[in-house]
């Protein structure tokens, strides 16, 4: 059941906001108030919707005790009460609390666990999985920063990724990551498994966090690599240290302004995440967290290789799907998870 007295509260702020921008009386609030109305919108929009369907019922119904109207109204009213839950379920998925970074850019951290030289193989192969993804999006994907093996996988990768709805979609990514497969480094056949760690983050804005120059300490250095064209020649690496939580970020491209750049912006994307991982733990201390909570040390997903399988062991998902998964074939697993999110909310929101 809809609560009614809900739907009220937000007509009527609706109403109040629509009415504070007309009158032009809010001029230094105009950003805040033009925020507010058009989040709000598309939940009014959503009411109206579901309480015309209610009046076109009850209307209905009444026809049916007009003998000149009850044939029609007995071939209407079937149709618009099996629109009525659709309509109702959307209604409450508009009211469910909205997360403000599901549209930022993301950043995703991936780095190789347990496993050695095969871990390091897999990080890269999950590089590559989540590049191909982002591609069919229409997102934009850039390493930022990669910290490559000989053999070419990844001991780490720094991954800025730019476009609508970034967040909403990759947020349920964060965990470890594990592989059974045999390694090319393995002669005899055996199958191994190994591990992989993907941190999700919404990436920061100035207005999201401020970070006083005071609370950082930056050193340029000379970084290293595997030689060749990529070698840095110059003191242009950077490496930033924020003093209070100790957090050190590094970026070793050719331009340093540019490192400084990349590092700040990762800092300040970090200490953003800590600060929302802080609130999430704060409101699960009081009831069971949602799928999609970001703990970095669960182990989320298995990729199975020998069978050609990837099991998601959040919501006991297994798909016989593995090849098409690694070319970035996510948005199964994506769309279960995020329904099984949005149930428990639901449940949540009317126990």
């Amino acid at each position: 059941m809809v609560p009614q007295e809900k739907l009220d509260q937000i007509c009527a702020r609706f109403a109040y906001l629509e009415a504070k921008m007309a009158d032009g009386s809010a001029i230094d609030e105009i950003a805040k108030l033009s925020k507010e109305y058009s989040d709000l919108k598309p939940v009014v929009d959503q009411i109206n919707t579901y309480k015309n369907i209610i009046f076109n019922i009850s209307e209905t119904e009444e026809m049916l005790l007009d003998p000149e109207m009850k044939i029609l109204a007995e071939e209407e009213l079937p149709s618009l009460k099996a629109r009525l839950p659709i309509i109702e379920h959307k209604l409450l998925l508009s009211l469910l609390p909205k997360d403000d970074a599901d549209n930022k850019p993301a950043i995703i951290e991936i780095r190789a666990g347990t496993g050695g030289d095969e871990a390091a193989l897999f990080a890269g192969d999950l590089l590559r999985m989540y590049n191909r993804f982002c591609e069919d999006q229409g997102w934009k994907f850039e390493v930022v920063e990669g910290s490559e093996t000989e053999l070419g996988g990844y001991k780490e990768a720094i991954i800025n990724v730019k476009g609508v709805g970034v967040f909403a979609r990759l947020k349920y990514e964060s965990g470890v990551h594990r592989v059974q497969r045999v390694p090319t480094t393995e002669s005899g056949g055996r199958v191994h498994t190994s591990a992989a760690t993907v941190a999700i983050m919404p990436e920061a804005e100035d207005i999201d966090l401020e970070i006083p120059a005071s609370d950082i300490r930056l050193d340029t250095y000379r970084s290293s690599g595997a030689g060749g064209q990529h070698v840095n020649t110059t003191d242009s690496a950077v490496r930033i240290t924020h003093l209070p939580t100790g957090l050190i970020v590094t970026s070793s491209e050719k331009s340093q302004h540019r490192n400084r750049e990349i590092a700040m912006n990762v800092l300040r994307t970090r200490l953003y995440d800590l600060q929302r991982q802080q609130a999430a733990d704060e409101r699960a201390a009081t009831r069971k967290d949602q799928v999609g909570s970001g703990d970095r040390s669960e182990r989320i997903r298995t990729y199975n290789f020998p069978q050609g399988r990837v099991s998601d062991h959040r919501i006991n998902l297994t798909l016989y799907k593995l090849d098409q998964v690694m070319q970035g074939d996510l948005n199964e697993f994506i769309d279960a998870l995020t329904a099984d999110d949005q149930a428990t909310k639901l449940s949540e929101l009317n126990p």
